[in-house]
This record gives structure tokens, C-alpha cells and sequence, in this order.
């Protein structure tokens, strides 16, 4: 009879033993599943830095393709698209931006990359008359002026009046809401 207890006390460590290493194998894969996913998120966000491209991309090789007087507007909007801005004065003005801005580091700081404005000035025979260009340097070099409006009028102006009373008639066109108050009054 000890014979066959001791194999059924072998045989019931046996199982014990390997549904225990069964558990330790299986946490210890999906420790490793983890480490593994964690790492290629934390990578894919630190390595891979966004950018943000707004505007005309490559405006300094495509302003190379252009000349004074001999580039007209239709080889102007072929390389460079339509303008970001046109003013239209003595000549036409168009204006064309490129601007790159990308995440420095996982924390999500954006640093300003590119900032390009091109400036082109078309005379009435649509031929292109001047070009400035002005890169993120220049922008750097711009000084403001530190001084401030100060804000003149008072709560009860003119203009505060003024847009009370179109509320109030906004509110109540024919009056009905005043000649009541003065009559329940």
C-alpha cells in the first residue's frame, strides 16, 4: 500500500509542480508582452517626431524657378499653387507662406522649424516685378513696440449705452415687457 501512496504523492506533486510552472511561465510571458508593447510605444512617441507643414512647401528651391520681368502669373500659380494672400494696390502682391513646426520631445514641445514668407509684386502686364523673401532670421530681427492702448471709456459710455439699449430693444420690440412692470408696479 506505501508503494502506491508514494506514486499518487509523486504523481500529485508532478501535477502541483507543473500547473505551477505553467502559472510562472504564462505571468512571466506576458511580463515580457508588456515590457515589449511598452518599449514600442514609448519609442514609436520619442523617435518618430510630427510635423506640422502648413503653407507652400519648398518655397526657397521654387523661388529659384522664377526671374524678375520675364516670369508671368500663370508660371507663378504652375510652381507655386494659388497665394495664401493677395492685395491688390498700384500692383498686384501675392503672398506665400511656408511654415514647419515640430514636437521636440515626448513632453510635447513644439519648435518653430520654418517660417518662410514669400513676397511677389506683379505689374499690370502680369509679369512678375519684385520678390522678397523673408526667412525665419528675418522674422527674429522684428522688433515691437512695448507700449499699450489704454482703454479710454468708462462702463457707462456712449457706446455702452448705446448697445444697452439695442439689447433692450432686441429683447422687447413693442414694449410690452416695460408697460408691464410700470403697470404692475
Amino acid at each position: 500500500m506505501s508503494l502506491s501512496v508514494n506514486k499518487e504523492k509523486r504523481l500529485l506533486f508532478l501535477e502541483r509542480f507543473t500547473k505551477l510552472l505553467y502559472k510562472l511561465t504564462n505571468a512571466l510571458i506576458m511580463k515580457i508582452i508588456l515590457l515589449i508593447s511598452l518599449f514600442i510605444v514609448i519609442s514609436n512617441c520619442s523617435l518618430n517626431l510630427v510635423d506640422d507643414h502648413h503653407g507652400v512647401y519648398f518655397i526657397e528651391k521654387k523661388m529659384k524657378k522664377i526671374q524678375v520681368n520675364s516670369t508671368n502669373k500663370n508660371d507663378i500659380v504652375k510652381i507655386f499653387g494659388e497665394p495664401s494672400t493677395k492685395s491688390t494696390f498700384d500692383n498686384d502682391v501675392w503672398i506665400y507662406i511656408e511654415r514647419k513646426i515640430t514636437n521636440t520631445h515626448i513632453f510635447g514641445r513644439r519648435e518653430l522649424v520654418v517660417n518662410n514668407v514669400l513676397v511677389l509684386e506683379i505689374d499690370q502686364m502680369g509679369l512678375l516685378a519684385k520678390i522678397d523673401f523673408y526667412d525665419i532670421e528675418d522674422m527674429n530681427k522684428l522688433k515691437f513696440d512695448k507700449d499699450s492702448t489704454e482703454i479710454t471709456y468708462g462702463k457707462r459710455s456712449f457706446i455702452y449705452d448705446f448697445l444697452s439699449s439695442m439689447r433692450q430693444k432686441i429683447n422687447d420690440p413693442l414694449g410690452v415687457r416695460k408697460k408691464r412692470q410700470e403697470g404692475g408696479q
